[in-house]
């Protein structure tokens, strides 16, 4: 780029010098001018185009999202859902089954605890037979549903809707899966 230097001199002088002075001074405006574009015009052209951006755009996403650790990018809806159906299988848990199913187990009938080799053991494999056993009842388990008949076998605390049985027995096969974990509702460990 070129420089323009004006002596102090050449400005003050008036007549043919002075406007001679102005003559170069514009005449080196212009130029310092055109340079500029020029230079402008050469680094845009040096710049990514967005063909070249689209190139490398996905398989640097790509990259990203399979480096980045699970939990740091946004979470799965059906993990939130699965968790959030996982706290409100708890809250019914200890509302309806804690008081004979502490920790998965069976304080009336040992053999028939909530753990997945006694369920097996006792026919119990789907999480449709945990449904229709806790809706219905069998043996010395009352059945919690809405429609529980006959009413010796029904318990006679509150019942539970269609939903809340099938939340339940959704946790209850989860965590027959996971060997009966301690969970914690409200801040309590169960």
């Amino acid at each position: 780029m070129a420089m323009l230097t004006v002596m102090s001199s050449a400005c003050c002088h008036g007549g043919d010098r002075g406007k001679l002075h102005r003559g170069v001074i514009m005449r080196k405006n212009q130029d310092l001018k055109r340079e500029l574009r020029v230079q402008r015009r050469d680094d845009s052209s040096k710049s990514f185009s967005s063909g070249s951006l689209r190139q490398i755009a996905i398989p640097l996403a790509a990259a990203i999202l399979f480096l980045s650790p699970p939990n740091l990018l946004v979470s799965h809806p059906e993990t939130f859902m699965a968790a959030e159906a996982s706290t409100r299988g708890a809250a019914l848990f200890n509302k309806a089954c804690i008081g004979c199913h502490v920790g998965g187990g069976n304080i009336l009938q040992p053999g028939a605890s909530l753990f997945t080799e006694d369920l097996e053991r006792n026919g119990i494999v789907t999480e449709e037979e945990i449904y229709n056993i806790t809706y219905f009842g069998k043996g010395r388990m009352p059945g919690f549903g809405e429609k529980c008949a006959p009413r010796g076998q029904c318990t006679f605390g509150p019942r539970l809707k269609e939903d809340e049985i099938r939340e339940l027995a959704e946790f209850v096969r989860l965590q027959a899966a996971n060997g009966w974990p301690k969970i914690e509702l409200e801040g309590e460990a169960q």
